[in-house]
């Protein structure tokens, strides 16, 4: 089992709250990794018919079997009558740790924790595999190509299975399992457009007239589809920073895929090597150093604190880390391996603006080799410990 980062934010809720929630998009290893966590716990899948139904008939006495245990509820969106007694063996017994709640129907899932177990839940949020997850298991990915097509879900390193089919079948049981249990999704068919269509934009700003223009739907529905996209953690929409030094500045967000691998997928890409000159490599790559930022904060049970900044004239910082209250912290993103000087281009002009130091400014490359320039810090895409300090 490969170890995740996750665990310690997961111990250190369970000592606090008498439950504890682990949401992510579906196979991200929730399951594998509170069952290595809380072994003592028993298991209990409410995906099995026979469970499930003893619990929605009579959920009184299904939660009885577990008020001195505790259980690892997997699925537990699965039945939602569930959460309302839950709330009530919660607040007659709150020893911490009793029960661990995991779901891959993130938008049921939360609706259900914020109206019945607010306050009683401890919440983790687990994207797929970091980077830094796979160097300690010891997997070694030769080309970030390799990577951000295949991606950094488990499955297609923990077996045989190659990543095409992964994300096929993934694509599929996501669209039929859970968005048909979803009002919002009428049109499974448009929506698998609409998915293609956002994966082709990873990594660029939002214009939601041209994505619905494009999947012939409103503007008000795009706008609801990114919002369940975003809710099931398989996007992450990145807000404009606030800071405009007296500049017009863009106010739509930027949408990147939490897993490069399925963009990749719903882009058509057939293998690592089309990657090599695809017009989408940029923001793919810009997608994977974002998510494993987020990654570095998720697991560590924090929100995100990245934004983006760009001005009415062109100029733009892909990424900005508001830090601790301090002055926020600049990254640029170039996928080219050879480094440049005009990477630092837009960091020198933002640092114009705002009076931040070249110390305090980074450019993510898809080299090896940091350096330290006047304009500031080249760092490598394996090796971003200097940044994620900033994100703690």
């Amino acid at each position: 089992m490969i170890r995740r980062d996750a665990e310690a934010q997961i111990r250190s809720l369970a000592l606090g709250f008498p439950a504890v929630a682990v949401v992510g998009p579906r196979q991200s290893g929730k399951t594998t990794l509170v069952r290595s966590i809380f072994p003592q716990l028993p298991y209990v899948l409410l995906e099995d018919p026979d469970t499930r139904a003893f619990a929605e008939e009579d959920p009184r006495s299904f939660l009885a079997q577990y008020e001195k245990t505790g259980a690892i509820l997997d699925e537990v969106q699965r039945v939602p009558e569930l959460f309302s007694y839950l709330q009530g063996v919660l607040d007659a017994n709150q020893r911490p740790g009793r029960f661990i709640l995991t779901g891959s129907q993130n938008f049921l899932m939360m609706e259900r924790i914020s109206q019945s177990l607010a306050g009683r839940v401890g919440i983790v949020k687990l994207l797929p595999l970091s980077m830094e997850e796979f160097a300690r298991a010891g997997i070694t990915i030769e080309r970030y190509e390799d990577l951000l097509y295949a991606g950094l879900f488990p499955r297609p390193y923990s077996s045989a299975i190659h990543p095409a089919d992964f994300y096929s079948s993934y694509i599929q049981t996501y669209i039929e399992r859970d968005l048909r249990l979803l009002k919002q999704v009428q049109n499974l068919s448009t929506f698998q457009t609409f998915m293609k269509m956002c994966a082709y934009r990873s990594g660029q700003v939002v214009n939601y007239s041209s994505l619905a223009h494009d999947c012939g739907i409103t503007h008000n529905t795009a706008k609801e589809w990114l919002s369940l996209l975003e809710t099931a953690m398989l996007i992450v929409q990145v807000r404009p920073h606030h800071k405009n030094f007296n500049k017009r500045l863009i106010k739509m967000p930027k949408l990147y895929f939490t897993d490069p691998g399925l963009a990749a997928h719903l882009a058509g890409v057939q293998s690592a090597d089309d990657l090599v000159y695809h017009p989408l490599k940029g923001g793919l790559f810009e997608s994977l150093i974002i998510t494993e930022f987020l990654k570095f904060r998720f697991n560590r049970g924090k929100e995100s604190n990245l934004y983006f900044w760009r001005d009415k004239l062109g100029h733009e910082i892909d990424c900005i880390i508001e830090y601790q209250g301090w002055d926020p912290i600049p990254v640029e993103i170039k996928s080219a391996r050879t480094a440049s000087s005009d990477f630092f281009n837009e960091i020198t002009y933002w640092n114009g603006l705002s009076g931040n130091s070249p110390d305090r400014s980074f450019v993510v490359y898809g080299g090896d080799q940091p350096q330290h320039r006047a304009a500031g810090h080249l760092v490598g895409y394996r090796d971003l410990e200097s940044i994620v300090r900033y994100l703690e």
